[in-house]
């Protein structure tokens, strides 16, 4: 009722004020448009020399307390303050992107309100680190099918369920480890635990489910490839922790990430061939290198001030050199990984579309964009999407 009462008085004001999209604090197009009502309120003010019979004089750009509409405007920016701190910060502009994604997640609309925070934990409405996560196992088990048939569907849907939790609880302890820091990050601020919508008790306890079903998928595979896979949460518990110790966490994550380059291929053959399945790995590892320095440079503002080390930082200006040369290492050890494997020429075909459009990320990615960078990095699922294609008709050639 305040601020609707605010907008009747100024409305009647014998002073000229422009203001524009002044609505209910219960729509989200006020605190969206925010800003812009920040910026027209100063403006109105600083051009507004306000002098009444009283005799006091009042000075552009303040609003003072004889004003007849005082208490109108100090609701008027009750009410814009509210919107800054629903946004989590001073800054509404800002976080306006982050603010929309999070209202209009598939999660707030379909999941039951008990469970929602545990779904943006496990980042289930992005999944392109699932993709990220599964496409070297899908590289790699395909890679194993004896030549001119299909890989195994059933380790393929298994290696799928196993990407998403893994990936799930790598994001759990991420934010438990980075709760801290993450509630100084832009980005990151509304994560659950750092806004504190959950606790770390029950982020522990929900990594604890995360494991308990992803041991139950590493227990349909053979013995070999379970201890492989359990050797793999050693780098899934502790790459959260390198970003603070180096500058070079982007190459951790792609030893992480890639585990299933080797993990795929023992799962179907029952142990490993260093010939076709190390490339293959170093090959996943330069591409990480590529696509999460891209994703690094939208915190690197952030992470400057918070104290945070990536390549982002690492590379500065010479980004693009550094992303070009581990770009030819990923295509190189890729063709190198098929040829030990004798895939037949379709392969190298779509190489060759891989190699064009990773050329087209880190030649175009405007790195002082956010949004381009993020842009660039999701469309690294086509990457692998091109790559496994190429992998299969080589196969089935």
């Amino acid at each position: 009722m305040g601020f609707s009462r605010a907008t009747r008085l100024l409305r009647r004001s014998p002073f000229s004020f422009s203001l524009r999209h002044i609505e209910s604090p219960k729509t989200s197009d006020t605190f969206l448009r925010c800003s812009s009502f920040h910026h027209t309120m100063e403006s109105s003010f600083r051009s507004t020399n306000f002098s009444f019979d009283g005799g006091f004089s009042f000075s552009p750009g303040r609003i003072h307390p004889f004003h007849p509409n005082y208490q109108s405007l100090v609701s008027i920016s009750s009410a814009s303050e509210v919107a800054r701190q629903t946004k989590g910060g001073g800054n509404c502009g800002r976080n306006d992107e982050e603010s929309r994604k999070v209202s209009s997640s598939w999660i707030d609309v379909y999941l039951p309100k008990l469970v929602r925070p545990y779904a943006h934990l496990a980042r289930l409405d992005k999944p392109i680190g699932t993709w990220l996560l599964a496409w070297p196992c899908m590289w790699s088990i395909t890679l194993a099918a004896p030549p001119g048939n299909l890989p195994d569907l059933k380790m393929m849907s298994l290696f799928g369920c196993g990407a998403l939790l893994l990936r799930g609880a790598g994001c759990t302890v991420n934010d438990l480890l980075d709760r801290d820091i993450d509630t100084k990050v832009e980005r990151t601020r509304l994560r659950p635990i750092a806004s504190g919508l959950l606790t770390p008790l029950q982020g522990l306890t929900f990594l604890g489910l995360q494991l308990l079903l992803g041991l139950g998928i590493l227990l349909q595979l053979n013995n070999y490839s379970r201890v492989l896979g359990a050797s793999s949460l050693l780098l899934v518990f502790s790459y959260p922790l390198m970003k603070r110790l180096t500058f070079w966490p982007q190459a951790y994550l792609g030893l992480t990430f890639n585990w299933g380059a080797l993990l795929g291929w023992s799962a179907v053959k029952g142990s490993l061939d260093p010939a076709v399945v190390l490339p293959l790995y170093f090959s996943g590892v330069c591409w990480t290198l590529v696509y999460d320095t891209i994703y690094a440079h939208q915190d690197k503002e952030d992470d400057l001030r918070v104290g945070i080390k990536s390549t982002a930082l690492r590379f500065g200006n010479h980004t693009k050199h550094w992303i070009t040369g581990f770009g030819i290492g990923c295509i190189s050890s890729l063709g190198l990984s098929g040829y030990n494997a004798e895939l037949e020429w379709p392969y190298y075909v779509f190489l060759t579309a891989a190699a064009t459009q990773l050329g087209w990320q880190i030649w175009t990615v405007d790195l002082s964009n956010r949004a381009d960078c993020n842009r660039k990095f999701v469309s690294n699922k086509w990457l692998g999407a091109i790559v496994f294609s190429g992998i299969l008709l080589g196969k089935l050639a």
